[in-house]
């Protein structure tokens, strides 16, 4: 009996440790849960913030590599507009020592015409041979000045030689430096192949003593608006590192008329092509 008593007394306090203890795994396993997933909310926050600075970055990234972009272009045309002023300063030295050459070579001219009458009227006592000697060298002088005055006429505001009509550019051809291509346009929109350029009439005052024409460069088309008489228009084509110079002379309501100027090198190019 009393066997059986202890029996009974073990078997009956079994399940209730039993329960205790699945009760207190159920708690560790719901404790775990909780961890486990507050973790994983953790790791999905820093994802989004991993993901929210990265996109700040690839965004900033892209503004510095634009603003250097940028800073490329502008230096680029800053350089290209140094190289043109450089060859503006070039071509106006070259054509002003052209045309001191110009006049030194008629001083010498003169300079030995005079010595030649002087010689003349040291051997010479008729008084209608030194009134004809007179007119000799009257003459002499004033062909001087001429030459004088038509080298300083072709000299524009800013140095450059422009020709203002078709004897003036006559003369920049005798010189030899560049080559010269005359046109006329007669008609709103009549086109024209002038060197490498193709020139557009758009429109002209002569009131105003202004035109508006556009050109064809290398496949890109440049319009240039209200522009007066005589003003040069420079630019480059075919890449070249010398402009050439565009310039109308003669304007009216319904007409301009002017020439194009370019180096050697861009005109032979252009009749070889």
């Amino acid at each position: 009996m009393d066997e059986q008593s202890n029996y009974q007394e073990t078997t009956e306090g079994s399940p209730r440790w039993m329960g205790m203890a699945v009760v207190g795994l159920a708690i560790l396993s719901l404790v775990g849960v909780g961890l486990a997933w507050n973790a994983g909310g953790h790791a999905r926050d820093a994802e989004q913030a991993l993901a929210t600075q990265t996109k700040t970055f690839q965004q900033s990234q892209d503004g510095i590599s634009q603003r250097i972009a940028q800073a490329e272009r502008t230096n680029a045309e800053l350089q290209a507009e140094v190289n043109l002023v450089g060859d503006k300063l070039k071509l106006t030295e070259g054509q002003l020592a052209t045309a001191r050459s110009q006049v030194k070579q008629s001083r010498a001219d003169y300079t030995k015409k005079l010595n030649d009458v002087q010689n003349t009227l040291a051997t010479k006592a008729s008084a209608d041979d030194v009134k004809a000697l007179g007119t000799d060298v009257n003459g002499v002088k004033t062909d001087l000045d001429s030459t004088k005055g038509n080298i300083e006429q072709l000299r524009g505001e800013h140095g450059e030689l422009i020709a203002r009509n078709h004897e003036e550019l006559e003369q920049l051809k005798r010189m030899g430096e560049r080559d010269y291509y005359e046109f006329t346009l007669t008609s709103k929109g009549q086109k024209e192949h002038v060197g490498q350029t193709m020139i557009e009439f758009r429109g002209a005052s002569a009131k105003k003593h202004q035109y508006t024409i556009a050109m064809y460069v290398d496949d890109t088309r440049l319009e240039k608006k209200n522009r007066s008489v005589n003003e040069p228009i420079y630019f480059y084509a075919g890449g070249s590192r010398q402009p050439l110079e565009l310039v109308v002379n003669q304007v009216s309501d319904k007409k301009i008329s002017g020439y194009l100027s370019a180096p050697k090198a861009i005109a032979a190019s252009a009749k070889t092509n």
